[in-house]
């Protein structure tokens, strides 16, 4: 999908973040989203989702996605990022999008979680100007409680730094089971399918987000959080997960919409993690319905369906 505009957003660290726009570029800053992507995905990668929600969504809305940093054109990642790095250029594409909406994937999600936390609890008023209207997080790829096992980690950082990219995505696919058939596969099957994306380029894999995914998923998971941390996140906030996503992400979602006051926690039917990206499973429509703030029961998915929608 060609985006109607692109942005190069500097950050006050004199770096830059690719941003995409999809959608009217006159939209009010109420009606404009903010995309913060996953793990080893470029922007561009969302780019069908973000156009999707765009037209879902209908005239006078905006969807902006960026690439974080050492994804597309984007500034790499250097030796002193970290997780507070993120956070800082969530707050960066949120003051220059204008964006009133902030949707995080995966990843994504922790990133969202943790700098809308930050943004709350500043002192500093032009951060707290900056909380969004709505977060919304789909399967949110973070350590709370101690829950996560981040005991894989070296040995992903290991196999990197040897070349072994497909074992060391298989590694992540084996943790995290963001595929439901993969994870459940043989460990060397899936080390040369992944492998094979590689070469290939499918699932927009490449070799350049290698040295980033370290850093950000050590810095992710490393910083081990409790539910309650997230209290006190301002309201209409959304925990989505979708129904045949990974244990792992199920039981974040309904941990985190436990924690958080007035959250709305959704499962999607027949939603795997990969839904987003890939705009299935009736994501993009309850996505867009909650954004507008209409019932999720508009959406026509049938009686059976509609009871999963909690």
């Amino acid at each position: 999908m060609t985006p109607e505009a692109t942005e190069d957003w500097d950050t006050p660290d004199h770096r830059v973040l690719r941003a995409y726009a999809f959608g009217d570029a006159d939209a009010e800053p109420s009606r404009r989203v903010l995309i913060v992507c996953g793990a080893f995905l470029p922007a561009l990668v969302y780019a069908p989702f973000a156009s999707a929600l765009a037209r879902e969504l209908g005239d006078g809305w905006s969807v902006y996605v960026y690439d974080r940093r050492g994804k597309g054109q984007s500034s790499p990642v250097e030796s002193d990022y970290s997780l507070e790095t993120e956070k800082s250029d969530v707050a960066t594409a949120l003051r220059l999008s204008s964006a009133a909406h902030l949707v995080g994937h995966s990843l994504g999600g922790a990133i969202v979680l943790h700098a809308v936390r930050m943004l709350a609890d500043s002192e500093d008023e032009e951060l707290r100007a900056l909380v969004p209207q709505t977060t919304t997080v789909y399967d949110p790829a973070i350590n709370v409680d101690g829950s996560f096992d981040t005991s894989w980690l070296p040995t992903f950082r290991e196999q990197v730094e040897r070349g072994q990219l497909g074992r060391a995505l298989a590694l992540v696919e084996r943790h995290l089971g963001m595929s439901p058939t993969l994870s459940h596969a043989p460990n060397w099957m899936v080390a040369g399918i992944l492998a094979l994306s590689l070469r290939t380029g499918l699932r927009g894999f490449t070799r350049s987000v290698f040295p980033a995914a370290v850093a950000e998923l050590t810095a992710a998971f490393a910083e081990e959080a409790r539910a309650s941390d997230f209290a006190g996140l301002p309201a209409r906030t959304c925990i989505m997960t979708g129904e045949h996503s990974a244990e792992y992400f199920q039981a974040t979602a309904r941990t985190l919409a436990d924690a958080v006051p007035d959250a709305r926690l959704v499962v999607s039917p027949k939603g795997v993690h990969g839904s987003v990206p890939a705009v299935r499973h009736y994501i993009v429509d309850s996505l867009a319905l909650w954004l507008r703030d209409r019932p999720l029961g508009g959406l026509d998915l049938g009686p059976d369906a509609l009871q999963k929608l909690v």
